[in-house]
């Protein structure tokens, strides 16, 4: 699994997952007409300008050659950025196992590594699922603004995230890897140089730290020395040391 900046060249992939989510999630209080109109106007012609907008970010997860889900969000503000996550999509044949927990992670970061000082994202009000996703990941209602899709308004609730304590930001996921069940703590990351690696902890209480978690390719083969370098054995992602080598003093 990748996830990525989108292209011109997942333009429908993008509309059709778009299609298919709201039909599948929303349908219940939006009207196939109202669909049928937000994805005109959000995923038309006009999209390729978003792609190609600096605040703007569009990420695809892909699977084996295909666009399965994508996030779509900008940055506003001048001096205190906010980056904002407007919607998460992910086909309803590929949700589950996690898909939708790493999105979100990863647009987190990117939002962060381009400047943005705070996260906040958004969910229809009368979306339970939606709601409970972001509650579930280290982010608590905040306040509600009014959003129109084709002729209709809907009051859409903001969500940001919770504070940080000592076990750091509350986003925390349960997968199963290679048949290991194991529960990754992604507020618990370390920089590596093609993706984070995350804690991964053997129970939910999180007091056994199991393993770390490639961020690149998902994989828990990787080892660390005594210096606390981290090499995936999958993909070659490398955490550096975390203290000084003697033998360079």
């Amino acid at each position: 699994m990748e996830i990525r900046e989108a292209t011109d060249s997942d333009v429908d992939a993008v509309r059709t997952i778009a299609h298919r989510s709201l039909g599948s999630t929303y349908t219940d209080f939006l009207a196939e007409e109202t669909v049928e109109d937000a994805i005109e106007e959000w995923y038309g012609e006009s999209f390729a300008d978003e792609l190609a907008d600096d605040d703007s970010l569009v990420l695809v997860v892909e699977r084996d050659g295909d666009v399965i889900g994508f996030s779509q969000s900008d940055a506003v503000g001048q001096q205190h950025r906010t980056g904002r996550l407007l919607w998460l999509h992910i086909d309803p044949d590929h949700r589950g196992g996690g898909i939708g927990v790493r999105l979100l992670v990863r647009t987190r970061e990117r939002l962060l590594e381009e400047g943005a000082e705070r996260i906040q994202c958004f969910v229809l009000e009368d979306n339970e699922g939606g709601n409970e996703f972001y509650r579930s990941h280290g982010f608590e209602r905040a306040g509600q603004r009014e959003v129109e899709i084709g002729a209709e308004t809907f009051t859409e609730n903001v969500y940001v995230e919770n504070e940080i304590g000592d076990e750091g930001w509350g986003a925390v996921d349960e997968l199963e890897i290679d048949g290991e069940l194991v529960y990754v703590s992604y507020g618990e990351a370390a920089r590596g140089s093609k993706s984070p690696f995350y804690t991964a902890y053997s129970g939910e209480d999180r007091e056994e730290r199991y393993a770390w978690l490639c961020g690149n390719c998902d994989s828990l083969d990787n080892a660390m020395d005594s210096m606390g370098r981290i090499e995936c054995n999958v993909c070659g992602n490398q955490r550096k040391a975390t203290r000084w080598d003697s033998s360079y003093l």
